[in-house]
């Protein structure tokens, strides 16, 4: 097998996936952020077969630009490059209910402190609402539908809360704040009610729906949450009907999530499927007529929809994984990716069930290479639990690395994930552990750590180990481990662990220090530990014994910490100090700092510069010859 060159996949550009594109009112263009130039900016294309002007924006200061021309063109649709001249990654982009304007976010340094733009499309003008803030916000809004107002979610007092922001430039105000940090809030389309999601208990969400613009006189109307027979529900990711009647959202319903129906007068909810797998990201159509939203089974997904008293249908691009499906008249756009095709906008014909691919970015050098398809395999725990994984089986190899995903709340799928690719062409196996405390494989599944983390979760990625040996995937002395975020975390918890099991290790973006992290985390990051580890004082001993920044001594493999300077997430003085630390201690280990990148690096030179990097840290050990 023909190795793949890692930097040549780490250049191929995806649709971003993590949060939303946009369709117009008018369903004639569609928004979305994508890296295709390197950086995340954000993109413009018709649905009807028509191009725009191809137009890129140099950003001069906020609401002022001096527009330039530049063709850029893609073989299948000419593309606007909308926001190329403004500093920082730019996502989720709304468009103004009239469709004159477009609000998104950009991140300007990888900090996650967001800031909100408009772009006016008629004056092709940006303007920053949220210029000079010393506070963040989430990436998660939505307008008022007259378009003077944005319900926006901001920590200006600490928590992150329900605020008000005017377009027009002046402070916005609080609205509610539910005292747990709130992720996203969607405006109902006639005005009257705001649906907000936030954080509630362990890794749940809670949603609320609140009035707003009510008439001082008559019945007094409250804000209610979400909830069954008294229970409130973990329910998430509402989506508004377009008469404003309904709110459907995602939500537990036993041991899986379904999509539900709040009605809004009478307060019931109804089920619009019960199954085995999570259903998630509902959208309606613009009549109202259908519901639509993805369907997981494991390691793949689906589109699912059900229109008005018929039976529910079912469309897949292909064996991989599907998000944020939107309607666009009798059609429904969606993103999906798989194990050698990167993130791209594909269009559904819900009549015919035909597929229609809208970007295209995968480059026509790689479209016969051969990618290592994974398994989705199962293999013993350390206490005989069976243990989901995605294995990458190498040809005759060796060599294998156990790559570890961080959340811990998410889990690995069949992704594009080129490192994984790449390390299967090089003949190392890998295997990709959904250890207890990922989505995917039901509730008990998910809280299976809760107050056990880097235990259970720990313990469920060492036993990979004896997996790749039992089964002759893998030497003993070569394997090796690593892990982003929560999977960088369990990547040193394995090291100080397990210090026996690795011969090599490589932590990106990892912290190593819960007590620490407690103190420096922003307040929404520390009501995530407290709920998920328990009160620090209290546990105070727990937060130490799953630390492993007290335990560094037990390592005896070499090690490597990548990290971000404008990590808001896991700092990078975690790595830094764990680092200063090993080398006080006489270990073998290699630092890489990267300034002006946070959690998730944004600069494709710099994703490039760092996976090559940890590929060859491990390749010295796992292809030493004997």
């Amino acid at each position: 097998m023909t190795i793949l060159d890692l930097a040549q996949l780490l250049r191929v550009p995806h649709v971003d996936s993590s949060l939303r594109f946009d369709i117009s009112p008018d369903g004639q263009r569609i928004v979305f952020s994508w890296n295709k130039t390197g950086k995340w900016e954000l993109w413009q294309m018709s649905l009807q077969g028509k191009t725009f002007a191809t137009t890129q924006l140099p950003h001069t200061s906020a609401g002022e630009q001096s527009p330039a021309e530049l063709e850029i063109a893609s073989s299948e649709n000419h593309l606007l490059a909308m926001t190329a001249g403004i500093e920082g990654a730019k996502f989720s982009p709304i468009h103004s209910p009239d469709g004159s304007r477009l609000l998104y976010a950009v991140d300007p340094d990888g900090s996650e402190s967001h800031h909100i733009y408009v772009y006016d499309f008629e004056t092709n003008t940006h303007t920053d609402l949220t210029p000079r803030i010393a506070y963040a916000h989430q990436p998660n809004f939505s307008w008022s539908p007259d378009g003077k107002m944005l319900a926006v979610i901001s920590d200006i007092h600490g928590q992150f809360a329900l605020h008000l922001l005017p377009t027009d430039g002046s402070p916005g105000r609080l609205l509610k704040n539910v005292f747990r940090p709130a992720w996203d809030a969607k405006w109902s389309p006639d005005g009257q009610w705001i649906a907000l999601e936030a954080e509630s208990t362990g890794s749940d969400r809670s949603i609320y729906v609140i009035p707003i613009n009510r008439p001082r006189k008559g019945v007094r109307v409250h804000a209610v949450q979400l909830q069954v027979n008294g229970q409130l529900l973990n329910a998430q990711q509402p989506a508004w009907s377009p008469d404003s009647k309904s709110l459907a959202f995602s939500a537990e319903n036993g041991e899986w999530h379904d999509i539900g129906i709040f009605d809004v007068e009478t307060s019931e909810i109804t089920w619009v499927n019960e199954s085995v797998g999570d259903d998630m990201q509902p959208a309606w159509s613009r009549s109202g007529e259908i519901v639509g939203w993805v369907h997981a089974e494991g390691a793949v997904t689906s589109f699912q929809f059900k229109k008005r008293g018929d039976a529910i249908q079912q469309i897949q691009v292909g064996a991989g994984v599907h998000y944020w499906p939107q309607f666009a008249a009798e059609d429904v756009v969606i993103l999906y990716e798989d194990t050698s095709h990167p993130c791209d906008l594909w269009k559904m014909n819900l009549d015919d069930g035909s597929v229609e691919q809208l970007t295209n970015s995968l480059p026509d050098e790689l479209k016969q290479a051969e990618f290592v398809q994974p398994e989705e395999v199962w293999y013993a725990g350390k206490d005989g639990i069976q243990i989901p994984a995605l294995l990458y089986r190498a040809k005759d190899s060796k060599r294998a690395v156990i790559n570890i995903h961080g959340g811990p709340n998410w889990m690995f799928q069949f992704n594009w994930v080129p490192i994984m690719s790449h390390m299967a062409s090089r003949g190392w196996t890998v295997l990709a552990p959904n250890y207890r405390g990922s989505t995917g494989y039901g509730k008990k599944w998910q809280n299976a750590s809760r107050f056990d983390l880097g235990g259970v979760d720990n313990d469920d990625c060492a036993a990979g180990v004896n997996y790749l040996i039992e089964n002759g995937l893998a030497d003993k002395d070569k394997i090796g481990i690593s892990g982003r975020s929560h999977g960088g975390y369990l990547t040193m918890t394995c090291l100080t662990g397990y210090p026996d099991l690795f011969a090599v290790g490589s932590a990106v973006v990892p912290f190593l220090n819960w007590i620490k992290s407690q103190k420096t985390s922003r307040e929404n990051l520390q009501h995530w530990n407290i709920e998920n580890m328990g009160d620090p004082e209290d546990n105070h001993q727990l937060w130490m014994e799953r630390s492993p920044y007290f335990y560094l001594d037990k390592i005896n493999a070499p090690v490597q910490l990548t990290c971000g300077a404008n990590d808001s997430r896991c700092p990078a003085s975690e790595a830094i100090d764990a680092h200063d630390k090993l080398v006080e201690l006489g270990k073998d280990v290699e630092l890489l700092l990267y300034k002006g990148e946070g959690h998730v690096f944004m600069n494709v030179e710099n994703v490039i510069d760092s996976e090559v990097k940890r590929v060859e840290f491990l390749a010295k050990v796992l292809e030493k010859q004997a």
